[in-house]
C-alpha cells in the first residue's frame, strides 16, 4: 500500500506535498535535475531561484501502486541501508539507489519521501518516525541513539541482523502451524465432496441391491445425506465463525490476552512459540541494551516486539521492578515466565556486565532450538498426516464399498 504523503498547515490549512522532478541550469549554465517534496510547482520554481537554479522544467511524480508493504521489504532495506552506509556511501545518495531499484514501487515510494524529508533537514529518526506504521519504536529509537552516538553504520546493521533474525524466526513458527492447518483444510473439502458428490451416486446403486446395507456404509450415507441438505449452512456457519474469530481477535485485547494464553498451553506447539517469544525477546533486549539503550527505557519496547501479550505483561511488571532499583534477574525470575537457563544468563551479564553479550547468546541458543523443534516436528506432522488421511479417505472409501464386496462373496 502506498504511503500517503504528510501534509503541512499553511494559515490553518494542510497543504499536501508531492514530489516534483525538475530540471534547470545552475549560475555557470551546467545543467542540473532532481527531485523536491513541496505543496505546489510554484513552492518549487521559489525554493530553487533562491538557490540560484534557473528552472527549466518541473513535474509531478507520479507512483504506480505497488503491493503491500512487508516485514520482508523493510528488513531488505534495512540490510542495504546499512552495507552502503557501511561502505560509506554518503546517506541521500543511499536512499537514491535503495529506492530507485527496488521492486515494489510502494517500497520504492517511501524511501523517496523518507529522502525527500532528510534532504530538508528532518534527522534520520525523525523520518522514520513520521511513517509509524513501517517503523516501531525500538526501529526508531535505535536509529536516533546511532545517530547521536556517531556510529550509525554499527546500529543500522545491529538493526538489519535483528530483523533478520526475527523474521526467520517468525517464518518457521507459520511453517510449523500452516502446514498442518493447510492439510486438514484439504482433507475436509475433500470429505464434503465426497459427502456431497460421489456417496449418493453409491445411493442410487445400493438401491437396486435388495439388501441390508452394512452398518459403516449406513452411517457414511447418512452423514452424507445431512451434507446434501445443510452443506450451505455447514460451510456458512465456517466461514462465518472463522471471519468473527479473527476480527474478535484483531479488535479485542482480551481476545488476544485469552488467545495468546492458549497458544502457550497448546500441546507440541506450545513450546515451540514459547521459545520463539523468549528468542525475540532476549534479542530485542540484546539489541537494545548494545546500542546503549537505558535497561528501563529498552524494556518499553522488548514488550511489544515479542509478539505475545502474556510477555507484554510480565515485561510492564519487569519495567516496573527494575525501575525502583530491583537487579534484572529477581524481576524476571519474580515474572514466573522465563525458564531458570535464561534468568542464570542474565544474572551472569549483570555481574560480569556483559549483559547484551549473554542476552544474545540466550537468544541464538532458544532460536537453535526452534529451529530443531520445527524441523522435528516437520518429521512427525508428515507420517502423522498422511495416517490421519488415509483412515479418513480410506475408512470411506472401504465403507462405499463394502455392499459390493458383500454381493461378490453371496454370488
Amino acid at each position: 500500500m502506498a504511503t500517503s504523503l504528510p501534509t503541512r498547515s499553511r494559515g490553518g490549512a494542510q497543504v499536501k506535498e508531492s514530489v516534483y522532478a525538475w530540471e534547470g541550469k545552475d549560475k555557470t549554465g551546467k545543467t542540473v535535475r532532481g527531485e523536491l517534496r513541496a505543496g505546489g510547482e510554484a513552492i518549487v520554481n521559489v525554493t530553487l531561484r533562491r538557490q540560484g537554479i534557473m528552472v527549466t522544467k518541473v513535474k509531478k511524480k507520479i507512483y504506480r501502486s505497488g503491493r503491500k508493504i512487508t516485514d520482508k521489504d523493510l528488513t531488505m532495506f534495512t540490510r542495504q541501508l546499512a552495507t552502503m552506509m557501511k561502505a560509506g556511501v554518503p546517506l541521500l545518495q543511499s536512499f537514491d539507489i535503495v529506492g530507485k531499484g527496488h521492486a515494489n514501487p510502494s517500497v520504492s515510494k517511501l524511501i523517496l519521501d523518507l529522502r525527500a524529508d532528510i534532504e530538508t533537514g528532518t534527522s534520520l529518526n525523525n523520518a522514520f518516525r513520521k511513517y509509524p506504521r513501517y517503523f516501531d519504536p525500538l526501529f526508531c529509537n535505535l536509529v536516533g541513539a546511532g545517530e547521536q552516538a556517531g556510529i550509525l553504520e554499527e546500529l543500522l546493521h545491529r538493526l538489519a541482523v535483528y530483523k533478520e533474525k526475527t523474521l526467520a524466526i517468525k517464518a518457521k513458527i507459520k511453517s510449523a502451524l500452516t502446514y498442518p492447518i493447510a492439510i486438514l483444510g484439504v482433507a475436509f473439502i475433500v470429505t464434503a465432496i465426497i459427502m456431497i458428490w460421489v456417496v449418493p451416486a453409491f445411493k442410487s446403486v445400493f438401491a437396486s441391491f435388495g439388501a441390508d446395507l452394512p452398518t459403516p456404509t449406513l452411517v457414511v450415507m447418512g452423514i452424507s445425506e445431512f451434507f446434501v441438505q445443510w452443506w450451505w449452512a455447514i460451510f456458512g456457519s465456517i466461514f462465518a465463525s472463522l471471519y468473527f474469530f479473527f476480527q474478535s481477535w484483531r479488535r479485542s485485547l482480551k481476545m488476544q490476552q485469552a488467545m495468546d494464553r492458549i497458544l502457550l498451553r497448546l500441546p507440541i506447539f506450545g513450546s515451540v512459540i514459547r521459545k520463539a517469544t523468549i528468542a525475540r525477546w532476549t534479542r530485542t533486549l540484546s539489541t537494545m541494551f548494545a546500542a546503549g539503550v537505558p535497561l528501563v527505557e529498552a524494556l518499553d519496547s522488548v514488550g511489544g516486539a515479542s509478539g505475545n501479550n502474556v510477555y507484554l505483561e510480565a515485561t510492564k511488571r519487569i519495567q516496573t521492578e527494575v525501575s525502583t532499583g530491583t537487579s534484572l534477574t529477581v524481576a524476571m525470575q519474580n515474572a514466573n515466565v522465563f525458564p531458570s537457563l535464561v534468568t542464570q544468563m542474565v544474572a551472569i551479564g549483570e555481574e560480569s556486565g556483559a549483559l547484551d553479550s549473554m542476552l544474545g547468546k540466550v537468544a541464538d541458543f532458544f532460536e537453535e532450538e526452534v529451529d530443531e523443534a520445527v524441523s522435528a516436528l516437520s518429521s512427525l506432522m508428515e507420517p502423522l498426516i498422511m495416517v490421519i488421511l488415509g483412515v479418513l479417505i480410506g475408512g470411506l472409501v472401504i465403507a462405499m464399498y463394502l455392499p459390493i464386496f458383500k454381493l461378490g462373496s453371496v454370488v
